[in-house]
């Protein structure tokens, strides 16, 4: 029985501080950009690819030819921060992460899942409980996977935002970074408690940092984007439009693209509007404690903004791009529409 209650003891140990610190996360994200049923998927993601990583590390040792200490402090790394990365950088393209909040809680999340299910195989395989190990594999290895991997998301966020384009450039200073954070931790060039007492006393303060700034720059956001989004929308609405400067915009485009293209693109930047300006009222319900309830016509309006979007075409959406800007956090705002 006492060694039962070791072997749970030491289970618990490997997992519950990575996922303890992953709800923090959430609780403090006040705007709750990454909701609950997406942190699972991260989780399950997470797992998923430490799992594929099971099966190409054994296989690179045999071929590499390195002893296993070697492969994990300078292999290893590079390969496991790889994997998560790649899922980083399609959520960013794909505009998923739209603040530096979210980038946090999905690398996070991503690594808490990667880092839980490599303990319970390490739990399996090495069999003799050990509550030294497992507080040291729960607080250390565990918070540094989750750790190393937000960073990279973090960085890459921020970059993308700053530089308005989503290029394979922009991803590479996160992933150095993540696997350096890999590799030093995996070196022990410290004692491995101090290395784990010392990334539970960085970590928070950096995700503090995070979420001051991301919190600031989304209610920036939220603020000015809400009021400009509101006053183009009335302009339209009372049919004032063609008085407007975008109203002057589109009628010189009358003479490059037909009429009813012409006539989409309002449709299209009226959608826009309105789609916008649900999406911010959402996040301020959020921010506020409240629960927003479902749109029942937002599938109907998404699929409307498609339509629009393949009638514009490419060519009619790069004509729009001087005085309509869809950039990257708008078409996140969508996202958070689309995934209630």
């Amino acid at each position: 029985m006492a060694n039962l209650a070791l072997y749970l003891t030491c289970l618990v140990l490997g997992i519950l501080p990575v996922i303890a610190f992953l709800i923090a996360l959430v609780l403090l994200d006040s705007y709750k950009l990454v909701r609950f049923r997406w942190v699972l998927g991260l989780l399950a993601t997470g797992g998923l690819l430490a799992a594929i990583a099971g099966q190409i590390n054994p296989a690179l040792i045999d071929a590499l030819g390195i002893p296993a200490l070697e492969y994990r402090r300078y292999v290893g790394p590079p390969v496991e921060e790889l994997l998560k990365g790649l899922v980083i950088a399609v959520a960013i393209a794909r505009s998923r992460i739209g603040f530096l909040v979210d980038a946090a809680v999905w690398g996070f999340a991503i690594g808490a899942g990667f880092a839980a299910v490599e303990n319970i195989h390490y739990f399996v395989v090495l069999g003799e409980p050990n509550l030294t190990v497992w507080m040291i594999r729960g607080f250390g290895t565990a918070i540094m996977h989750g750790g190393a991997t937000s960073l990279m998301a973090v960085s890459s966020q921020l970059l993308t935002d700053r530089h308005d384009s989503v290029r394979p450039r922009w991803f590479v200073p996160g992933f150095v970074l993540a696997t350096a954070v890999h590799s030093f931790f995996n070196h022990f060039v410290l004692s491995p408690r101090l290395s784990t007492l010392l990334l539970l006393v960085f970590l928070p303060f950096l995700f503090v940092l995070v979420f001051r700034a991301s919190e600031k720059a989304t209610h920036s956001w939220l603020a000015a984007g809400f009021d400009s989004d509101q006053e183009l929308l009335e302009v339209i609405r009372r049919g004032e439009f063609s008085e407007s400067r975008l109203g002057d915009y589109l009628k010189a485009l009358k003479r490059q693209f037909p009429p009813e293209v012409v006539a989409d693109m309002l449709c299209l930047i009226r959608l826009h509007l309105e789609l916008s300006i649900r999406a911010k009222g959402v996040l301020l319900m959020q921010k506020a404690g409240f629960e927003a309830p479902a749109d029942p016509e937002v599938d109907a309006r998404f699929d409307e903004l498609r339509y629009l979007e393949r009638s514009v075409g490419p060519t009619g959406r790069l004509a729009l791009a001087p005085i309509f800007s869809m950039s990257s956090r708008d078409l996140w705002q969508f996202h958070t529409l689309g995934r209630r």
